[in-house]
Parts: structure tokens; sequence; C-alpha cells
């Protein structure tokens, strides 16, 4: 009898369990998913210098002038603020910045000029929550052209470790060097 009774409650418990699993309701693939960049770009290898997580909104027939407007602070992607992780001390557009996560946020001025904002704000919903006190550097980002149309929001290291974040015809640099170890 005993034996009857645990045989019933495990299958019981079986059958729960396999109903609550298949029950689960995934979520449909994100509009602007998340992406990342990396400095060695190469996935083997661990001893990394630099990676950033951003969401890479499309332009779809849209303007970027009018996706990140001139003047205003923008999440530099889509969805939540861009993260960037620095795993040593390095020189970020010829300022210095401590090893550590920040929120990338950058603030379109014109075709010629775009800052670029590194501030300790993390975990945060695009820019509605930007704080100006929160800033670690502001640096001048140099701005190029694209022949091609980049229609997904882009980020890259180039072999420099140059980060360059490309949409639409625009291409914003920030040079990034290592910085020299303290003595």
């Amino acid at each position: 009898m005993k034996k009857s009774i645990l045989a019933i409650a495990i299958f019981a418990i079986t059958l729960i369990s396999a109903t609550e699993i298949s029950a689960q309701k995934f979520p449909k693939l994100d509009l602007s998913p998340l992406d990342a960049a990396s400095y060695p770009s190469s996935y083997r290898n661990s001893d990394k210098v630099v990676k950033v997580v951003y969401g890479r909104p499309q332009l779809k027939g849209r303007d970027l002038a009018k996706l990140a407007p001139a003047d205003k602070v923008w999440r530099t992607g889509a969805n939540e603020a861009a993260e960037i992780t620095f795993y040593k001390d390095v020189i970020f557009g010829g300022k210095a910045v401590k090893a550590g996560t920040y929120s990338l946020f950058t603030i379109p001025a014109s075709e010629a000029d775009w800052t670029v904002i590194l501030s300790t704000a993390r975990n945060v919903w695009g820019s509605y929550f930007y704080k100006q006190e929160e800033d670690v550097v502001r640096v001048s980002g140099k701005i190029s052209t694209s022949e091609k149309s980049i229609e997904a929001f882009s980020m890259l290291f180039d072999k420099n470790m140059t980060l360059k974040m490309g949409w639409e015809n625009t291409v914003v640099s920030v040079s990034i060097t290592v910085a020299a170890p303290e003595d």
C-alpha cells in the first residue's frame, strides 16, 4: 500500500511539474535585439580590455535625426542604456577612466560633432533618468561618413581599439588606449 501511494505521489508531482514547464510562455524576439562588441574581438580571448552591450534599433525608413535628436542625450542604442565595461584602466577619448562598468550616452550635436558620455548610472532604461552629475567623462566623438547606409545601429572596436558607432551614414569614433600602469 505504501509503495502504491508513493508511486501515485511521484506520478502526480511529475505531471504537475511537466504541466508547469509546458505552460511557460517565452517572449517573442526583441525588435531591437541586444548585441555586444569587445576588444580584442575574439570570443576565445579571455583577456579583454573592453566590452560594450547595447540594443540595436533599426532605421526601418525612419530618419536618424528623429531617432537620435540633436542636442538631446541619447541612450546610444535601444531599450536600456548601453553599458561599457573596461577591464583595465584606459584613456577614453583622451581622458583617464578607471576599470569598471559605465552607461554610455551620446549627444548628437551636428553632423560634425557628437559628445560621448560615460556615466556611473547603471541598469537604466533609455536616457529618461540621465543626470549630468553622474558623468565620469565627456569626450568629443570624431565623425565620419559611411558610403553605405547602416540599417541597424552597430558598434565595433577596430584593430586600434577605437570604438566606432554607426547608424545611417554617420560613424562616431572614440579612441581608447590602455593606461600606463602607475608606479
